[in-house]
């Protein structure tokens, strides 16, 4: 079959075949990556990408509106450096084609060769020797050899040629790759997807997903990975704005990280970056347009789990559960967030708004920002590639009776189990400081080489001798984000009522204690502890806090006394804790501990 032009049909299957061609080889493109950091997905984010085309992008009878539209869905479903690139690209070659029906080898070989310098103006600092370098050589040889091409296969297969030598280049223009011994794993990427298009245009049937070991080798196996993370997080948005000046957005992240990528058009923009401030990009991205989607992976989790893990068993836990980033680290614990919903944007608590940011925009917000469970594909993609690195998962979750998470990750969870994996939710039935002392003794009990069986065991037996209780300041807030009704919060101010805030045995809010001050209400706290220490003996404590340093201290001072040893830790607590209980609470979480702390 000779394809001497393209429909848009003809357009849309030879891109389902090119991605289904990268989809296929996801794992050998995430075993290989390298650079720019060794965190092991460039394969999973270019299949999301691939797959969002496969998805969203519409046939149409013009070929260059079938091309928009694969355009548009590309950057919609763009993921990662490799896959914002790529996106990128395709932006570029549909502004350069034609408003026509059919594209013919002289318009595509311009247009891919016109849309290499609209890709390179998307990053920040372009590096040769990645999947930009092989974009633009094999541009360069598509657009060299149109007029002897008798139909497309045979462009597209002479410039497949060039574009193979390209990426076997790469090992020799990249340090980072020689020393690993392996290719660029995006240019990889962009070699099979040009394969698969190409298989279409050689037979007018789509490429079927192939095994992986029927690709040609290119060196798979890094034998030496760098491990320096200048930036931790991988950090990606999309925002919608009519007008977008790519420029201004792109002088404006400038600095806050490297590997920065700014895709897309006047109406629509995608960014990527690596910063170890992820709540900033998004703090800027506010006043640049509607923010359509937040997306943050952790890199040094990533890398820890697949080339420096500590336990056979990992440890998850939602982001409810307040414990400080260096013990989590330490433990190799993994975060879900959940949602923090305000201005029409889902923001990823404790990530792309931290509580300082959010005690800032707390008050200017016309509509109280309320809570929302983790998104159910994100948690199965999480929870996927943790387990893919580990034999066993067990997951300590916020109260069941509190929030939603619990069963999201509960239903992800049994997918696992369906498929031969060994994983466990555990409902903490506590929240903040007491979800994170409990997720804390779990850790310590998995380095003690505990078996998974005897943690969840533990834990259960943890929970009823584990409990929170928060002085509220305000009942303003609670009664802001639904907690309480407005006729005890009115009735709340006018007996200037300061309650002590708790859990019950089923994880349910309760008001455990009323007093009428500050230091009334910081007596009843003191009661409860020192009848917890009676009781059960050796408290472990945590103290948290929503931007009330001051008091935090106090309370150290006053269990410090009481409990003759220091706190776990001092912090302040998630933002969607903080949005409930409000700006200046404080708490103190105890957690049973009889025998002992583990040194």
């Amino acid at each position: 079959m000779k394809f001497t032009q393209l429909t848009g049909e003809n357009i849309y299957y030879s891109f389902v075949s090119g991605a289904n061609q990268v989809i296929a080889q996801k794992k050998v493109l995430n075993d290989i990556n390298v650079f720019p950091v060794p965190d092991g997905d460039t394969g999973n984010n270019l299949a999301s990408t691939m797959e969002t085309i496969i998805e969203e992008a519409k046939v149409d009878a013009n070929a260059y509106r079938t091309f928009q539209s694969i355009a548009d869905a590309a950057l919609t479903g763009a993921r990662g450096n490799s896959g914002i690139i790529f996106a990128q690209y395709i932006n570029g070659i549909s502004d350069s084609l034609a408003d026509e029906d059919v594209i013919s080898i002289r318009s595509f070989a311009e247009s891919v060769k016109n849309a290499v310098p609209h890709a390179y103006s998307a990053i920040s600092n372009p590096v040769e020797g990645t999947m930009i370098t092989v974009i633009k050589d094999w541009a360069e040889a598509v657009h060299s050899k149109w007029e002897q091409a008798g139909d497309f296969y045979e462009l597209l297969s002479h410039s497949l040629e060039t574009a193979m030598e390209s990426l076997r280049q790469t090992t020799e223009k990249l340090k980072v790759l020689k020393d690993a011994s392996v290719v660029d794993s995006g240019a990889k990427g962009f070699v099979h997807f040009v394969e698969g298009f190409a298989q279409f245009l050689k037979t007018g049937e789509m490429e079927k997903l192939k095994r992986q070991d029927e690709i040609i080798d290119f060196g798979e196996h890094p034998e030496h990975v760098h491990d320096h993370f200048d930036q931790r997080y991988c950090t990606e948005g999309l925002i919608a704005k009519d007008g977008l000046d790519l420029d201004r957005l792109k002088e404006d992240l400038a600095g806050i990280g490297d590997s920065l990528i700014v895709a897309g058009n006047s109406r629509k923009a995608r960014i990527h970056v690596h910063t170890n401030h992820p709540d900033e990009v998004f703090m800027k991205l506010r006043s640049h347009g509607r923010i359509l989607q937040q997306k943050v992976d952790d890199m040094k989790s990533q890398y820890d789990a697949i080339y420096n893990r500590k336990y056979p068993i990992a440890l998850v836990t939602d982001s409810i559960a307040d414990l400080p980033k260096e013990w989590m680290d330490h433990y190799q614990i993994h975060m879900i967030p959940l949602n923090l919903m305000m201005d029409d944007t889902a923001y990823l608590d404790k990530v792309t708004i931290t509580s300082e940011s959010f005690y800032k925009l707390m008050d200017e917000v016309e509509t109280y920002p309320t809570s929302a469970q983790p998104n159910a594909k994100v948690v199965e993609g999480i929870l996927s590639s943790i387990m893919s690195h580990y034999d066993s998962i067990i997951v300590v979750t916020v109260a069941k009776a509190l929030s939603g998470t619990y069963q999201t990750i509960a239903n992800a969870a049994e997918k696992l189990r369906q498929q031969g994996k060994k994983i466990t939710v555990v409902d903490s039935k506590q929240n903040s400081g007491a979800q994170g002392l409990l997720v804390m003794k779990a850790a310590e009990w998995i380095h003690e080489g505990k078996t998974h069986e005897e943690v969840v065991s533990l834990l259960e037996e943890k929970i009823p001798k584990t409990k929170i209780l928060v002085s509220v300041n305000t009942l303003k807030y609670m009664v802001r984000s639904g907690r309480v009704n407005k006729v005890t919060g009115v009735l709340g101010k006018l007996m200037n009522l300061k309650p002590v805030i708790s859990l019950d045995e089923n994880g349910m809010g309760t008001i455990l204690d009323k007093a009428f001050s500050i230091k009334g209400n910081t007596a009843k706290i003191k009661n409860r502890i020192k009848a917890m220490e009676e009781e059960y003996g050796n408290l472990r404590y945590a103290i948290v806090h929503a931007g009330s340093e001051k008091r935090a201290q106090e309370y150290h001072e006053i269990f410090k006394g009481i409990l003759g040893k220091e706190p776990e830790y001092i912090m302040s607590i998630s933002p969607i804790v903080a949005m409930s209980a409000g700006i200046g609470c404080a708490a103190v979480a105890v957690m049973s501990d009889e025998k002992g702390k583990t040194a």
